[in-house]
């Protein structure tokens, strides 16, 4: 009996199945699974281990040296789609032509799949799990009831084995072996989790704040005294109250009668205040739609005056073709001001950079009558009303735009000051000379002039004060220095003590050359010109015995270096070369000559207003001796033409006249022809053409002597 026991035990401890005799029957057959594929893992080791490494070489593999296959080949790999094309074309609405994109999408998708997720508040999310927890609520009883039995059979039979092995082994093991027994329970069943058909969770999170409690504060106070009145009325205390009140008015108006006038002056003051303060808050109400309005005041006007609108851009007038070479000046716009209707136009000047923008200056020529100035932008969009204005305390008889700086402007007052107004900032002059640097007589022109050495703005004024003064900007105030004087030679003026003073000449007009900086011409009242030069202050280079009455208007020619033109109130234009004394061409317009002004367009053509209300324009190519175009552009009596200008793009023209009225007219084909094409060659243009031009009609009235000279 202790040999076959002993022999159980061995067998229980190291035979194939007799270490998991005491083992359930479940644990025995995954042991037993664990073995088997442990043992075919080793199989394969070794059939492994035995069997011989063969390379599978392709057909049509490339045979390589040793050095090749050790050459490195870099790849860049790139995101773009070689795929993608390139030339994709759309149409531009804004520049009217199809244009290539420059954006093209690179992204190619190789592979999509749609997915079933549902989010969880939606109102499927909501049925599905209204459906998985119905269903797990009768899922439980069923589950529990098959787990009971499952774990009844799975106990009876793990029972019944332990029993057997517990009897064959009772005797060796004893105790050990019952004790592991017992040890050894049913894993304990887990409940079924709920598992939704949406995989795709949202979690919510809410905070909230704490709530302050809530104070009650309150005040109470006293109540204002009442009394009680009663009284009847009658016509008599009715006409009593009107007396008491007359008399109190009359009181009141004695006591501002005897006031002194500071205190007067302090009450107007402070109403003044009052009055600018709701001023200026309505500006800034009105300024947040100003812009808006504007653009639909010109959308108004454009629709009104649509006729204007194409004779300006498409009319030509097809009858110069009968008119003998003659011209005519279609009537445009007239752009009026209520306020500047007792003004005169005194300045005109075309923006440089917005063309369709011009300023003009008001003031007065009589000078027995002197007042209050104005200065008004037009622009051609909307001639019903001005796009800013400015008031000045004096006249204004001139101005001019800075090049670079199309928002700044020289202006020259009547009573002798300069300023600079800037249209980007207030209604107020930016910068203003002083009582001590101002001129003493009315400044006549202002021209901005290039920056000095240190970039710093600069203008120069000529005044009937004889002075020509240059202006600089510097830290926000105006520096002037006097450039030079025109004192008239052979006069001199007896002083104080005996005394010999030297009698200063009235600068009326003046102009610099467009290419030699420091050259430029000066008119007088007394008819002279005198070309000066920046870098000499107390010498002329030359004086020119130009006109018997004040010199209106100087101007150099925009092409030809060498000519200027000047006007006069002794009827005359005359055309000069400033290397010669005498005048090439003059033209007498049998009235005074109010202004002139040159063509951007051509070098032989030229307007010119007088005071009998005609604009006169002339081109010395086809004519000579006479105006192509003599017209009446003012027709009522008392009013006089001042200014003219051409515009620097379009082929129109404005005068300005006494009534303060600027008048648009556009210039017929015949006043602005241009030089034809010979038979198979272009038509050549540029400034080498127009001074060409000009120089052979020169050619024609000069004299042998001055020819040879030149």
């Amino acid at each position: 009996m202790p040999g076959k026991a002993a022999d159980k035990h061995r067998q229980g401890q190291g035979g194939p199945s007799g270490g998991r005799a005491g083992l359930p029957r479940v644990l025995r057959a995954a042991s037993k699974k664990r073995d088997d594929d442990v043992s075919t893992e080793a199989g394969d080791v070794a059939d492994a281990g035995t069997g011989v490494k063969a390379l599978v070489k392709p057909p049509d593999q490339l045979e390589l040296t040793e050095a090749e296959l050790k050459e490195e080949i870099t790849r860049v790999l790139k995101a773009n789609n070689p795929h993608a094309p390139q030339n994709i074309v759309r149409y531009s609405f804004k520049e009217r032509a199809y244009k290539q994109i420059s954006h093209v999408n690179q992204m190619a998708i190789h592979f999509s799949y749609n997915g079933n997720l549902i989010p969880k508040d939606s109102d499927e999310g909501r049925r599905q799990t209204m459906k998985s927890t119905t269903g797990a609520e009768k899922a439980p009883a069923e589950t529990s009831a098959e787990a009971s039995e499952e774990t009844q059979v799975k106990d009876e039979q793990s029972t019944g084995d332990t029993q057997a092995a517990g009897e064959e082994t009772a005797e060796e093991s004893g105790p050990e072996v019952a004790e592991a027994a017992e040890d050894e329970e049913a894993p304990p069943t887990k409940k079924p989790e709920k598992k939704l058909a949406n995989q795709f969770n949202f979690t919510e999170r809410a905070s909230r704040t704490l709530n302050n409690p809530l104070r009650e504060k309150a005040c109470q106070s006293e109540p204002t005294p009442c009394k009680d009145f009663s009284s009847t009325v009658n016509q008599w205390e009715i006409y009593d109250a009107y007396v008491e009140h007359i008399q109190k008015m009359e009181k009141e108006k004695e006591k501002e009668k005897s006031k002194p006038q500071a205190i007067k002056k302090e009450e107007v003051k402070k109403k003044k205040e009052r009055k600018f303060t709701s001023l200026e808050f309505q500006s800034n109400e009105i300024a947040k739609v100003s812009k808006v309005a504007k653009i639909m005041e010109r959308m108004v006007n454009q629709n009104t005056l649509d006729d204007i609108i194409q004779d300006f851009k498409y009319f030509e007038d097809e009858s110069d073709e009968y008119r003998d070479q003659k011209g005519t000046l279609l009537p445009l716009w007239k752009f009026q001001y209520d306020k500047a209707k007792r003004f005169a136009v005194t300045a005109i000047s075309w923006n440089p950079k917005y063309k369709d923008l011009f300023a003009v200056g008001y003031g007065s020529y009589d000078f027995m009558k002197q007042s209050q100035g104005m200065l008004l932008l037009y622009t051609m969009k909307n001639p019903s009303f001005p796009e800013y204005i400015f008031s000045s305390e004096s006249g204004i008889m001139c101005l001019d735009f800075h090049n670079d700086y199309p928002y700044l402007m020289a202006v020259g007052f009547y009573d002798g000051n300069v300023a600079i107004y800037n249209v980007k900032a207030t209604s107020q002059p930016s910068y203003k000379s002083c009582a001590k640097s101002k001129h003493t007589e009315p400044v006549w022109q202002v021209k901005w002039q290039k920056n000095d050495m240190d970039n710093n703005l600069n203008f120069f004024s000529v005044s009937s004060d004889g002075r020509i003064v240059s202006w600089t900007l510097i830290q926000n105030e105006l520096v002037h220095t006097d450039v030079i004087k025109l004192s008239v030679e052979g006069t001199m003026a007896q002083g104080p003590e005996g005394l010999q003073l030297k009698t200063l000449g009235c600068g009326t007009s003046f102009d610099f050359h467009k290419t030699i900086d420091y050259l430029f011409l000066v008119g007088t009242e007394e008819g002279k010109i005198y070309k000066c030069s920046k870098c000499y202050s107390s010498q002329f280079l030359d004086v020119f015995e130009a006109h018997h009455m004040a010199v209106d208007s100087v101007s150099w020619n925009p092409y030809h270096s060498k000519v200027f033109i000047s006007c006069s109130s002794d009827w005359t234009v005359k055309i000069w070369d400033h290397t010669i004394k005498t005048p090439m061409f003059v033209y007498d317009l049998n009235s005074g000559v109010g202004d002139v002004a040159w063509a951007p367009y051509s070098s032989t053509v030229f307007a010119a207003v007088t005071t009998d209300s005609k604009a006169h324009v002339f081109d010395l190519s086809i004519n000579k001796y006479e105006a192509l175009c003599t017209q009446l552009v003012v027709t009522k009596k008392k009013n006089k033409i001042t200014h003219v200008q051409f515009n620097p793009v379009y082929p129109v023209i404005i005068i300005g006249d006494q009534r303060g009225h600027v008048i648009c007219l556009k210039l017929s084909p015949n006043l602005r022809k241009m030089p034809k094409a010979k038979k198979g060659q272009e038509v050549e243009k540029g400034p080498e053409v127009e001074i060409a031009k000009l120089e052979k009609l020169l050619n024609l009235v000069r004299e042998p002597a001055n020819k040879t000279g030149l």
